[in-house]
């Protein structure tokens, strides 16, 4: 068997890309402004991660069945995945920005390094962020199963 022939990682694989790829516009949309990096970090609408996991659960559970090992392995680690973007990952996101704003407001801080670089705050997905991500995921499977691997 091809690895072109894995549909699970083709799935999860596309779904991660398109995730990705759907959050410059989404972006645009919502804010009116055009943020191509989006693109390429973490956080974000819709939760690529939460997308490639709900999408790799799917097409196992399509190709090896519900009652098999290999959906169990998967949904168990697609939940911690998505209870770590939404709650974890998140509150890291929450500190930087805490963080961030404290180095701003202490003179010595900003002083004594002027070129300090800040905390990256897009880290986590809200809770409606990994939702969106899985349904995506779930329906990325589908239509590459029907449309690809049928």
């Amino acid at each position: 068997m091809s690895i072109f022939n894995n549909f699970p990682l083709i799935a999860a694989l596309s779904s991660i890309i398109l995730a990705q790829f759907v959050k410059v516009p989404l972006y645009l949309i919502t804010s009116k402004s055009l943020n191509i990096r989006l693109g390429f970090s973490t956080g974000g609408m819709p939760s690529s991660h939460s997308a490639a996991v709900s999408s790799l659960t799917t097409a196992i559970g399509i190709s090896e069945g519900l009652a098999s090992s290999l959906f169990a392995i998967s949904v168990v680690v697609s939940a911690i995945t998505m209870y770590d973007a939404a709650g974890i990952r998140r509150h890291a996101g929450m500190h930087a920005s805490f963080l961030n704003r404290l180095a701003k407001t202490i003179p010595s801080m900003s002083q004594q390094e002027p070129n300090r670089m800040e905390l990256k705050e897009l880290l986590g997905h809200r809770p409606i962020e990994v939702f969106a991500g899985a349904v995506f995921g779930i329906i990325i499977s589908i239509l590459l199963k029907f449309v690809f691997f049928a």
